[in-house]
């Protein structure tokens, strides 16, 4: 099939050889790429019960059929492993350009074994891998190993994933680097890199783009897909002028982005943390992936006050809300700092600011106190102990710190009292900046996710909340926020969002539905010269996402594990649009498991695995 390289690369770091293996020519057809070869592979070769930072689990790096061609934003990269943040499979994404290099190499995907015997990066270039003693760069950032391997292998273009203090300390989410400051945040894949002693992988290829299968037919599809992102009125207006920062505004004043650690669902920050002062107070360069249109990152750099002179990517909405507002924070730079910070140390900047902002409430509420916290005064929007324990927490530095690296879940429990009760967090995986209170819909994502509490998959919110219809989703008129009825229309935004990560690109082209399901599926029809439509690749997204879901029932997780926290039942919302709202989440589950054909205990039924081909797994 065109558009595949039709090779997986296997390494093995504790014997330091490879090999290559065929990729089954029916996972094409039925997993697509991207995060379904993955979430296929895992299944067949990880058992059950395994520990995530044990020599057992593997690490992948894989590429979709879109990967490297013209198509919009198509140099995305999906890492997956069993994380050791949740115990769930483990599936993130980054943006960069080194996925089109394995391609270049020879690959789709690439499979990392066992373990070596002492700090190690990996170089591939092209049929040919090579070992390298990596104890130099051990402490180093990803951005500093980014610049040393390519002088000793002589190679100043070539692309780098590597990890940095975190992982290499084991931070339960700590995050793969991509070119510095582009981070394979969630679920901790930086610490399984770590326990594997893999400082970084470098990968470079000397084969050009592959042919597409229609090149005509797919240069009409990429044009279409590029018309459709420039016609969408946030794409155009707001992330293509301003980035993700543009989503703060927009978001806080539907009562979207939380605050003291979801106490409260909005705030009046805006003029000190929103997209305008962000680029008044920060100098800014706009910054774009592998052939993006929007090019939504940005670098930055803080001009004047104690951080003056510290630069790097971002921070983008994410950070400004874990590191800002969540926190009660209104100093931008601080939040700077600490995302510049936790870059360089290759921590997830999600998790690390909710981690603290539990830390802050456990504080707040008398649960713990300054000795406990090894000196540090953890109330409210005090924003040098954000920047603090950002630096604590990636070095495990004080046994404080030390605990919270473990994650919020593990240290509520190790921590005992009411801890538990002020964790917000699905399957131990923390939640995002992204309410939802105010969005019924966005709720459901971060109960059901695979991996844990998810944002994006889909960002419901766009639907709901900014009132976006959608025909591909059977959505013709507003859908009321506020109530957990008619909720079908989630699944096929989800099987679209799920769609980007098999093809190989940016789930930002679609998430506020501006590049349309139908046209992924002309590209990729196009691409391979295997038809297909719309409805077909969500079919193959459902029957990833049914696969993933196996995989978390083969490790024991069911209905019980598909919970908001408490605080969303019992305590409403205290201000914002959202007002006086809480969440009914077993209407919700009800609903969900409904229509996607999973029993009442959230198990997919043996009829939903037959209708998706997949017996093998039930």
């Amino acid at each position: 099939m065109k558009s595949y390289r039709g090779q997986m690369l296997h390494v093995d770091l504790a014997a330091r050889k490879s090999w290559t293996e065929e990729i089954p020519e029916r996972w094409m057809k039925d997993y697509v790429g991207g995060e379904g070869f993955g979430a296929r592979y895992l299944m067949d070769n990880l058992e059950g019960g395994i520990d995530p930072l044990s020599e057992e689990n593997k690490l992948l790096f894989i590429c979709g059929p879109l990967t490297d061609t013209k198509a919009p934003s198509s140099g995305r990269t999906v890492v997956m492993f069993k994380s050791p943040l949740t115990g769930t499979i483990g599936a993130s994404n980054v943006g960069g350009a080194w996925a089109p290099q394995l391609k270049r190499a020879g690959y789709d995907m690439l499979v990392i074994h066992g373990k070596a015997t002492q700090p190690t990066f990996v170089y591939i270039k092209d049929a040919r891998v090579e070992f390298y003693d990596a104890a130099e760069l051990t402490g180093k950032s990803a951005k500093e190993a980014q610049q040393l391997i390519r002088e000793k292998i002589a190679h100043p273009k070539a692309e780098v994933a590597a990890i940095g203090e975190g992982g290499e300390k084991l931070v339960r989410f700590a995050a793969v680097m991509v070119d510095g400051d582009r981070a394979a945040g969630r679920g901790g894949g930086g610490a399984v890199m770590g326990s594997k002693n893999l400082k970084a992988i470098a990968v470079s290829g000397s084969s050009g783009r592959l042919p597409v299968a229609d090149p005509k037919r797919f240069d009409v599809a990429v044009r279409q897909a590029i018309d459709e992102l420039h016609a969408e009125a946030f794409v155009k207006e707001e992330m293509m002028v301003y980035g993700t920062p543009s989503f703060f505004d927009a978001m806080n004043g539907l009562g979207l982005v939380p605050s003291y650690n979801w106490q409260r669902t909005t705030t009046d920050f805006d003029e000190k943390l929103g997209h305008k002062a962000y680029h008044e107070k920060l100098e800014v360069k706009q910054v774009r992936c592998y052939n993006c249109p929007i090019g939504c990152g940005r670098y930055t750099r803080i001009p004047e006050g104690k951080y003056k002179g510290l630069e790097g990517g971002g921070p983008e909405y994410e950070t400004v809300a874990a590191f800002g507002q969540k926190l009660g924070n209104t100093d931008l730079y601080s939040v700077a700092a600490a995302a510049y910070k936790a870059d360089a140390l290759g921590i997830d900047v999600i998790s690390a600011g909710q981690v603290i902002a539990t830390a802050m409430e456990w504080y707040e509420k008398g649960i713990i106190d300054q000795e406990f916290t090894d000196g540090l005064d953890l109330t409210w929007g005090n924003s040098d102990a954000v920047v603090t324990l950002v630096e604590r927490m990636g070095r495990r530095e004080g046994e404080f710190a030390k605990l919270l690296g473990e994650g919020s879940l593990r240290a509520a429990r190790a921590i005992g009292k009411d801890a538990e009760k002020y964790v917000m967090h699905v399957k131990g995986q923390e939640m995002a900046s992204d309410g939802v209170r105010a969005s019924k819909g966005e709720a459901v994502p971060h109960m059901i996710s695979p991996r844990g509490a998810d944002h994006l998959r889909p960002y419901a919110a766009t639907i709901d909340a900014f009132g976006y219809l959608e025909e591909e989703f059977g959505v013709t008129e507003p859908v009321d926020p506020f109530k957990e009825e008619n909720k079908d229309w989630i699944k096929p935004f989800e099987e679209l969002c799920m769609a980007t990560n098999l093809l190989g690109v940016c789930l930002f082209t679609s998430i506020t539905v501006a590049v349309k399901g139908k046209t992924w599926a002309k590209l990729y029809s196009s691409a391979t010269g295997q038809e297909i439509t719309y409805q077909d690749l969500f079919k193959a997204s459902e029957r990833v996402l049914n696969i993933e879901r196996m995989f978390n029932v083969r490790e024991g997780f069911a209905r019980k594990d598909d919970y908001l926290p408490e605080r969303f039942n019992t305590e409403s919302a205290p201000n914002g649009p959202g007002k006086g709202q809480t969440v009914d989440q077993d209407k919700l589950l009800d609903q969900v498991y409904k229509v996607k054909g999973w029993d009442n205990n959230g198990i997919p039924t043996p009829e939903k695995l037959k209708e998706l081909g997949l017996e093998d797994i039930a």
